[in-house]
């Protein structure tokens, strides 16, 4: 063989060589992500029903140490929680020693500090379980089992970014009132053999109080962040005006998501990608009232989108608002980790997991079986959605790596 055809043979070997390595690296590392995705996924699944179960393994810690010892810039609480049961059911069974009315807002809510020092914000049951919320997607007063239910779904879809939620009957007469401050007691009234309160906010009425069932009342408690974490707000570029006749921007600019692309923080970093997350989420759940978000304070938007506030959701199980999933059409981008997890969901596993994870709270069950149907029927057309995007612009482009080391040291 001359030696000019030899140097194109060896050429052409080369050039096989280097793209049977690249495509090998690809597959493998592919392959090594999707089964992180898969065992991350059986992990949960397998630990979805929670214990509310008064033992710690760490019997030296307090409940409120061991959940605030979780909280890292990417997430509230870690995959591994065996200590998850103690902490809930101490939310759910420890004495309150303070009563007071709710932080800044619009719907009504009670501050409690719990035995032990530890911050919680009550939610009182406004609805029954099968009320249909009509009108605007984010009508109605809050609704406390939709906190419960949108912490469980958190946890299903392995974002951990919800604080912790759960159910918690209380008695107005013997546990509120005799710590409650001026403040919050002089909102308490009786409404036929009902004790009521209405408190203080934006909405907040003496003509809309939340009663009890007697003096029991039903509501859910949340969990608050450790104050060493002080939280920033910022206004969701895909925010609603909330005036009629008044469109956002998003709301007719088909090139919105370039222009969110090139401002601060959604220009570098995981921001745009959890604004995506969190359309998913809200989606599911119905909720069309994320104007703002919250994320930990001087982050320069590396720490995630705390999913706050998630109580105008589950309000009417027919209303599937498209709208709320504007940031994942107009940008057709999603994380390659929550499109597979959503894939794993489908066929009716989101509805059973849901059902699963919420078994064991106080207040079930949580929601509706029509809540509970509606959820697999978005489920489809949020993947439906990413379909959408890939055909138009290539798999390539809208599933995005971004898969971060997290730590809990």
């Amino acid at each position: 063989m001359k030696l000019k055809q030899r140097v194109v043979l060896l050429a052409i070997l080369l050039v096989i060589f280097i793209f049977t390595k690249v495509f090998l690296i690809d597959n493998l590392d592919t392959s090594a992500a999707n089964r992180e995705d898969q065992r991350a996924f059986h992990h949960m699944m397998a630990n979805l029903h929670v214990e509310l179960d008064p033992r710690l393994d760490h019997t030296l810690q307090s409940p409120w140490e061991i959940a605030a010892q979780w909280v890292v810039p990417r997430e509230v609480y870690p995959e591994e929680t065996p200590e998850l049961g103690a902490v809930m059911h101490a939310m759910t069974t420890k004495k309150i020693i303070k009563a007071d009315v709710g932080y800044k807002g619009t719907q009504l809510k009670a501050l409690l500090i719990l035995e032990g020092g530890q911050k919680v914000v009550f939610k009182p049951k406004r609805y029954a379980r099968d009320y249909v919320v009509e009108g605007e997607p984010y009508a109605g007063y809050d609704r406390h089992n939709a906190e419960v239910a949108a912490f469980h779904l958190d946890r299903i879809l392995g974002f951990r970014r919800a604080p912790l939620v759960v159910g918690r009957f209380v008695n107005l007469r013997t546990e509120i009132k005799p710590v409650a401050t001026e403040q919050l007691l002089g909102t308490f009234m009786t409404v036929g053999n009902n004790t009521c309160f209405y408190g203080k906010c934006y909405y907040c009425r003496e003509t809309e109080p939340a009663c009890a069932d007697g003096d029991i009342m039903e509501g859910s408690v949340t969990l608050w962040l450790p104050d060493v974490w002080p939280l920033q707000k910022h206004r969701h570029p895909w925010g609603r005006t909330y005036r009629e006749g008044k469109l956002a921007r998003w709301e007719y600019d088909e090139s919105y998501c370039d222009a969110v692309k090139k401002t601060s923080p959604y220009d570098s970093g995981p921001r745009l990608l959890d604004i995506i997350d969190t359309a998913v989420f809200d989606y599911l759940i119905g909720n069309a009232d994320r104007h703002h978000y919250e994320s930990f304070q001087d982050d320069e938007g590396a720490s995630m989108l705390i999913l706050l506030d998630n109580a105008k959701s589950f309000g009417n199980p027919a209303l599937d608002e498209r709208s709320i999933l504007a940031p994942l059409y107009q940008c057709c981008i999603i994380r390659v980790s929550t499109w597979n997890r959503l894939n794993y969901l489908k066929n009716g596993v989101l509805k059973s997991a849901l059902k699963t994870a919420m078994s064991h709270d106080p207040i079930s069950p949580v929601l509706s079986d029509r809540h509970l149907d509606a959820l697999d029927q978005r489920l489809v057309s949020i993947l439906a959605t990413v379909k959408q995007c890939t055909d138009q612009f290539g798999t390539d482009v809208v599933l995005v790596e971004d898969r971060m080391t997290l730590s809990h040291l």
